[in-house]
C-alpha cells in the first residue's frame, strides 16, 4: 500500500500528520525528544473490533505481547482480548500487571530457565513446552514450588505453511515438539504430576494469503484434533496460532480477514466443538493488532548531495527501527511506507535516501524515495511501526540514547 493510505488511516491538518488526533509538532513536543514511537489507542480499538467482527464468537483472541510489550499498549490490549502470550519471564511480568487472571497467559518458547518456569508455575501461567527436557524440568519446579503446573504441548508440525514471512514449523525446528513425538511425550506425561491442557500450533507469521491461511488452519485443526485423540487427560485449550500480516510494502495487499474468520467458523462449528465442547480455541495475533497503529518518528539533522544523490540525515536509524533499515528479515530490501509528517501537503521534488545517524552503510531507511523539499528540523515518519520496533532493534548500537515510546 502506498503512504497515502496510511496518512489517512492517521488522518492530517494543514499539512501535518495526526496520531490520535494529535499533530505531529505539538506531539513531538509532548514527547520532549526525536526520535519516538508514538502508538494510536483509537486504531487498536478499530483493529480490535474489526477482529471481533470477522472472527467467529467461539474462538477466543490472544495478545502474543512480544510483538510490542510496552506496559501502555499491553495494559490498553488486555482489556480488549481474551488472553496474552508472552515469551519471556520479563513479558509475563507486564502481562500480570494488568490483572489479567493468570490462567489466560500463556508462556511459549525454546529457551525458558528454570528459574522462569519456577516464576511461571508460582504464578498460575499455563506454560507451553517445547521439548520433552522441559517437561522434565517443568514437573520438578512444580514438586520445589507445591504446585501443579498446567501445560500445553507445543507442536512442531508436519507440514509447512507457504508464503508465511518467517517459517516457524514444519522440519527440523527448535521450536516445539515434533508431531511424531507427541504421543508418547502424552503417555508420559499422564503418570505424572502435571496437567497437560493441550496443544499449540504456530506454523508461520507474516502471512497475506487468506487462500495460504485457510488451509493452514484445517491443517493445524486436523492436527490437534489427531492429537487431542492421544491425550489421557481432557482437552481444554487448543491455540491455533496466529500469523496474519500486513501490508508493509508498495505491492502489498491487506489479508482479506472476512474469509479467514468465515473458514475458522467453519472448522470450529463442524469439527472442534463437537468433539472437544471444552476447549478454550485460540487465535494468537501480534503484528496483526498493533502493526498498523504506530509510526516512528524521526527529525531531520542534515540534508546533503554527493555525486549526484540526496541524502535526508535523520536522528534515528537502524538501532531503534531495524526491520525498517532492512536488516530484519528481509531478503532484499524494501521501503516501509515513509513521508515528511510536516510536509504532507507538499508535492514531490525529487528522489532522495533517507539515513539514520549511525556509522553504517546499513543504517537506511528509505531508498530513493520521491520527497517534497526537506529542510532541517522536518520530520520524517515511518509507518508500520507499531509491531517488532524498538525492542527488535539494537538499541545500545554505537551508544545513541534509545528512543521514546508513547501511546496516544
Amino acid at each position: 500500500m502506498r503512504p497515502e493510505h496510511h496518512v489517512a488511516r492517521f488522518g492530517s491538518a494543514a499539512g501535518e500528520l495526526l496520531v490520535g488526533g494529535v499533530s505531529l509538532r505539538r506531539l513531538a513536543d509532548r514527547v520532549g525528544s526525536t526520535p519516538f514511537f508514538a502508538y494510536d489507542r483509537a486504531q487498536l480499538d478499530s483493529r480490535l473490533a474489526q477482529l471481533r467482527s470477522a472472527l467467529p464468537d467461539t474462538l477466543e483472541l490472544g495478545y502474543a505481547v512480544k510483538a510490542n510489550p510496552m506496559p501502555a499498549v499491553v495494559q490498553h490490549v488486555a482489556r480488549l482480548v481474551d488472553s496474552l502470550d508472552v515469551a519471556s519471564a520479563g513479558e509475563m511480568h507486564v502481562a500480570l500487571d494488568t490483572g489479567i487472571e493468570p490462567s489466560r497467559v500463556s508462556f511459549a518458547g525454546p529457551g525458558k530457565t528454570t528459574d522462569e518456569l519456577v516464576q511461571a508455575v508460582a504464578a498460575g501461567v499455563l506454560v507451553e513446552v517445547e521439548s520433552a527436557g522441559e517437561l522434565d524440568r517443568l514437573v520438578s519446579v512444580g514438586e520445589r514450588v507445591g504446585a501443579r503446573p498446567v501445560a500445553a504441548v507445543r507442536v512442531n508440525p508436519d507440514f509447512a505453511v507457504r508464503g508465511s514471512g518467517m517459517r516457524m514449523g514444519g522440519g527440523p525446528q527448535q521450536f516445539g515438539i515434533d508431531a511424531e513425538e507427541v504421543p508418547g511425550l502424552l503417555s508420559d506425561a499422564a503418570d505424572r504430576d502435571i496437567d497437560v491442557v493441550g496443544f499449540h500450533v504456530f506454523a508461520g507469521s507474516q502471512n497475506l494469503s487468506a487462500d495460504l491461511l485457510v488451509t493452514a488452519h484445517g491443517h493445524t485443526v486436523e492436527l490437534v484434533l489427531q492429537l487431542a485423540d492421544k491425550s489421557q487427560q481432557p482437552v481444554t485449550y487448543l491455540n491455533l496460532g496466529g500469523g496474519l500480516g500486513i501490508p508493509y510494502f508498495e505491492k502489498d495487499e491487506a489479508v482479506d480477514l472476512r474469509r479467514v474468520g468465515d473458514n475458522l467458523a467453519t472448522l470450529l462449528d463442524t469439527q472442534v466443538t463437537p468433539a472437544h465442547p471444552e476447549a478454550r480455541v485460540v487465535l494468537e495475533l501480534g503484528r496483526y493488532i498493533v502493526g498498523e497503529c504506530g509510526v516512528y518518528v524521526t527529525r531531520v539533522v542534515d540534508v546533503k548531495q554527493s555525486r549526484g544523490q540526496s541524502y535526508v540525515v535523520v536522528d534515528g536509524g537502524m538501532h531503534h527501527q531495524l526491520a525498517a533499515s532492512g536488516n530484519f528479515g528481509q531478503v532484499i530490501r524494501r521501503n516501509y511506507p515513509l513521508v515528511v509528517g510536516t510536509r504532507l501537503h507538499e508535492a514531490p521534488a525529487g528522489s532522495a535516501h533517507v539515513v539514520g545517524c549511525l556509522c553504517t552503510p546499513l543504517d537506511l531507511l528509505g531508498s530513493d524515495v520521491e520527497l517534497p523539499r526537506v529542510e532541517v528540523g522536518d520530520l520524517v515518519v515511518v509507518f508500520q511501526a507499531g509491531a517488532y520496533g524498538l525492542t527488535a532493534s539494537p538499541v545500545a548500537f554505537l551508544g545513541h540514547p534509545p528512543a521514546r515510546e508513547v501511546l496516544v
